[in-house]
């Protein structure tokens, strides 16, 4: 809502504001004028002292004629900040918080501290922004040192400076010059993310969002909710962030809630918010002994506030107790703290005890939101029994009525609608926006089926049901559409290599996405970007739109400095006061200004691309060569699966090439580029070459260096140890069969090497698999056959077979986790006509011979290793019609349970859709017969 109110009238609201509490505060000091309103004669102020006596310990308070700044700071100023954070959030008060404006003021007059950075190798010195950095102790503690700065701040109210004015006003300029200090000390908004004691406040009263505010992981734009913001000359909005925070409140609040839902510190700050809260109001009465003294508003112009320091600061059923009031006030602020956070935890173990004996399916986060949900609600109806409660009670009955009632009715509006918020609702909400963009540039004919709507008005429900329904969009352009979603999720930080497999599984089961073809998009996407999974890079939202900031910056010095275009790189203009003054602005690293000036010169980007997807295959190509040591021939089940991993890897390159390869055409450096692939593998380069869609996109010239005749050289057979490194390259594959193959080579291989290897891999927490093989490497005999690897064996030959071949891996080892190896004499009946059907049989070693009775006339055909035995009879579920004999002396066969396999079907489409395909081809050869 408050987000898209344009900077300019902004910040103009901010001057306005900011002018008025300024004068508030000038008030504090010299006020001759408005202490006439208060005098008891007063013809028409309500402000008029009546009076009347309110006792404190007994004793009636005599009051004079005050100034009202103190007043109206207290009883106005404040409580509209709360309100206004609950019901519009905090997109509006940060963005017209005075404070958090005046911080600004270093960083408006180019006075910020800044680190100097002197280059190693050149000798070139930078000066970057200092921020506070996470691994700090502030940055761990932010939200500890907040709270107790609030704390100190509530116990300073009571015993100094809510009554006298100079101690208020002095306590209000220490905090504006502490703001300023630290907008000189560190960037970006670092007062309002690590400092300001209304930081706690903010984060109960507006997390996870204001009634009326933005859905920031929904918006359009790239500047949501309060995030830092400039303007242009050209009156255009641009980012301002620095990235001093992560994730940021000031730009999505919601992801930044659900992030820290159990984080120790936001426990402690929600729950003991609430209690200290209710501790700063109980005190007035355990202090006066009597609500009067609060209600009158006598404590905001009390005249013994700093004489009674030392007095009695608890009067209880009229008697005082002796403890004096510096000592009583955070003792019992402190007390009802640590009452609220221990209330809060006891109510978490009610809720999550009631949740298990009730069967329920609350989630801990669930449970953990709804008590910080209800927790804000009593605290903002708690707060309003007494916040400017003594000013209310001057206004008529009826407008007293209104107040309350519109209180209770916004906050309960608040508690609905959060109530139904929940972190997978969020994430859902999120994807399906991502998975909104992906849909909207495959240009599919969608209009037919929205009834006049467009994509945006769709919810998340409607946008995954939408994408099932469109004839058009096929497997592949789900594929498309997907591997967009999780490029742009790896761009922003919003998932990450480790656990973008978790955080996107409700999509994935929206989608028929299986876990294999999500980690073959991720293998795409490193291939064709390695920034993208690259661990040393820092991906987050922040840390992108800071860079997006400093990107649209340098575009715009360029075009005014009237470059030929935005592709050329800086050269003289490196060292120019304005070009060093955005990257100590926007804390550029000289890498970041690297990728962000290859992302301004496309060519010369796309030239390095092409050279590290060359680097990368030339690789790939050695790995494929020390494949075919000699002694690896002895293992051609184990060596296939290696091999077909390996030529997938180079078809994956290759095609990411020859995508570069198009965007260059007949840049100089491209012929080239394309002779070095095609000698490196020309069958694929070849192939590739002539299939679409790179055929009629590549130029022509490139087609004919593409498809030339290659060359082939007699190369000497890879060294023993080439081939060892190799396969241990491939034990960081990410499909656990291939990192057990490869185990098993290198222990065939070098047993000691393989030994020590499997040393060290559970360690690593590897997979199952892998686990299991390593401790069969460490246990076994050298050169044990793969027959003393049970598992790996049955997947090996599972992932060899037609019938299982491509399948995904999950499906493949729930295969081989449910199947029986068993081995037979020559001779031996495998199956005999006329048996019930109850397992799908595998030859894996030895022969087999089948005998089809027709009549007097039998027929034999004989099965080798790979070859199924009794298929058409699973899938029909009928009884066999042929006996099936072993006919070597070592015949093994790997038996797959018919329900085992039925419910693979079912559970995996692809799988189904391949069996069908290799039935269909197994009917027609039967026909031909």
């Amino acid at each position: 809502m408050f987000a898209n109110i344009p900077e300019r009238k902004m910040h103009w609201t901010r001057w306005f504001l900011t002018v008025g509490w300024l004068l508030v505060i000038a008030s504090l000091f010299y006020d001759p004028w408005t202490a006439a309103l208060t005098v008891p004669d007063h013809p028409w102020s309500p402000l008029a002292l009546t009076g009347e006596c309110v006792p404190v310990q007994g004793v009636c308070v005599e009051e004079q004629p005050y100034p009202i700044g103190a007043t109206l700071f207290w009883g106005a100023i404040v409580p509209a900040g709360i309100f206004i954070l609950l019901v519009f959030g905090h997109e509006l008060w940060r963005r017209i918080c005075p404070l958090s404006f005046l911080s600004q003021i270093p960083r408006a007059l180019g006075w910020q501290r800044q680190f100097k950075r002197a280059n190693e190798k050149t000798g070139k010195v930078r000066y970057e922004l200092a921020k506070v950095r996470s691994e700090s102790w502030l940055g761990r503690n932010y939200l500890y040192f907040q709270f107790a700065y609030l704390f100190i701040g509530l116990c300073g109210r009571i015993l100094f400076f809510n009554a006298d004015r100079l101690v208020l006003g002095g306590w209000l300029v220490f905090t504006i010059v502490f703001a300023i200090a630290i907008g000189y000390f560190y960037g970006g908004k670092s007062w309002c993310q690590y400092f300001c004691p209304m930081a706690p406040v903010q984060t109960v009263f507006s997390e996870p969002r204001g009634l009326f505010g933005s859905k920031a992981h929904l918006s359009e734009s790239r500047i949501t909710q309060s995030m830092c913001r400039t303007v242009t000359p050209e009156g255009t909005e641009q980012s301002a962030c620095v990235a001093c925070q992560s994730p940021c409140f000031d730009i999505d609040s919601e992801r930044t809630y659900w992030d820290g839902l159990h984080r120790p510190d936001e426990v402690v700050m929600r729950y003991g918010y609430l209690g200290l809260m209710v501790g700063y109001f109980v005190y007035y009465y355990l202090y006066a002994g009597n609500w009067d003294y609060y209600f009158s508003g006598v404590w905001n112009r009390d005249p013994n506030q700093l004489a009674a320091l030392w007095s009695p600061g608890l009067y209880l059923q009229g008697q005082a107790i002796a403890i004096p009031k510096l000592f009583a006030v955070p003792l019992v602020l402190g007390g009802f703290t640590v009452a609220g956070y221990v209330l809060g935890r006891a109510a978490e173990r009610a809720v999550k005890a009631y949740n298990r004996s009730r069967h329920k399916h609350w989630s801990n986060d669930l449970i953990q939101h709804r008590i910080f949900v209800v927790v804000t609600f009593i605290a903002f109806n708690f707060f309003f029994i007494f916040a400017a409660r003594p000013l209310i009670l001057l206004t008529p009955t009826g407008f007293q009525t209104l107040y309350d009632i519109l209180l209770v009715f916004l906050s309960t509006l608040w508690l609905v609608k959060s109530w139904r918020r929940s972190p997978e609702l969020y994430s859902r909400e999120n994807l399906s926006n991502r998975f909104r963009k992906q849909l909207e540039k495959l240009n599919l004919d969608i209009a037919q089926y929205l009834e006049g709507r467009s994509l945006d008005d769709l919810n998340a429900n409607e946008v995954y049901l939408l994408a099932k329904v469109l004839p058009d969009f096929t497997r592949e352009k789900r594929h498309e559409a997907y591997k967009g979603v999780l490029r742009e999720a790896l761009e922003e930080g919003y998932v990450n290599t480790s656990n973008s497999l978790q955080v996107l599984a409700q999509m994935r089961r929206e989608l028929d996405i299986s876990d294999d073809e999500h980690r073959d998009v991720l293998e795409e996407l490193g291939i064709e970007d390695p920034a993208l999974l690259d661990p040393n890079r820092q991906r987050t939202l922040e840390n992108q739109i800071r860079l997006t900031g400093y990107q649209k910056s340098l575009e715009r010095l360029m075009r005014l400095q009237q470059q030929p275009g935005l592709t050329r790189r800086i050269g003289s203009e490196e060292d120019t006061a304005i070009l060093r003054s955005l990257r100590r602005e926007y804390s550029i690293t000289p890498q970041e200004e690297d990728w962000i000036q290859n992302s301004l010169s496309p060519a010369a980007s796309n030239v390095q691309k092409a050279e590290g997807l060359l680097a990368r295959l030339r690789e790939w190509v050695g790995c494929d060569r020390a494949l075919h040591h000699p002694a690896l021939q002895q293992h051609p089940a184990v060596l296939q699966v290696l091999q077909e991993t390996v030529h997938r890897k180079q078809e994956l390159i290759a095609y990411a090439l020859l995508d570069t390869l198009i965007t260059l055409q007949d840049q100089p450096d491209a012929i080239a580029l394309a002779q070095s692939f095609q000698q490196l593998v020309p069958a694929i380069a070849a192939r590739s070459a002539t299939q679409k869609p790179w055929q009629s996109k590549l130029a022509p010239a490139m087609v004919q260096v593409l498809t030339a005749q290659g060359w082939s050289s007699s190369e000497a057979a890879p060294a023993l140890q080439e081939t060892v490194d190799y396969l241990e390259f491939l034990l960081q594959h990410y499909n656990p069969l291939v990192q057990a193959s490869a185990l098993y080579l290198i222990a065939q291989l070098n047993p000691d090497r393989g030994r020590a290897i499997a040393q060290t891999l559970p360690m690593a927490s590897p997979s199952a698999l892998l686990q299991e093989t390593a401790e069969q490497v460490k246990t076994l005999p050298a050169n044990s056959p793969l027959s003393a690897f049970p598992s790996l064996e049955k997947l090996v030959y599972l992932f060899n077979s037609d019938f299982f071949h491509g399948i995904h891996t999950d499906t493949l080892m729930a295969l081989g986790d449910r199947a029986e190896v068993r081995a037979y004499a020559a001779g031996d009946v495998i199956t005999e006509a006329g048996d019930t059907c109850r397992e799908l049989l595998l030859l894996i070693e030895g022969d087999a011979n089948i005998r089809y009775q027709s009549g007097d006339q039998v027929r034999v055909e004989q099965f080798h290793p790979g070859q199924m035995l009794d298929e058409l009879e699973v899938l029909t579920h009928s009884d066999l019609e042929n006996t099936i004999t072993a006919e070597s002396d070592r015949t093994r066969i790997l038996a797959v349970p018919v329900d085992t396999f039925d419910e693979l079907l079912e559970r995996d489409p692809d799988f189904a859709r391949q069996v069908l395909e290799l039935e269909s081809r197994q009917l027609q050869r039967l026909v031909r017969v």
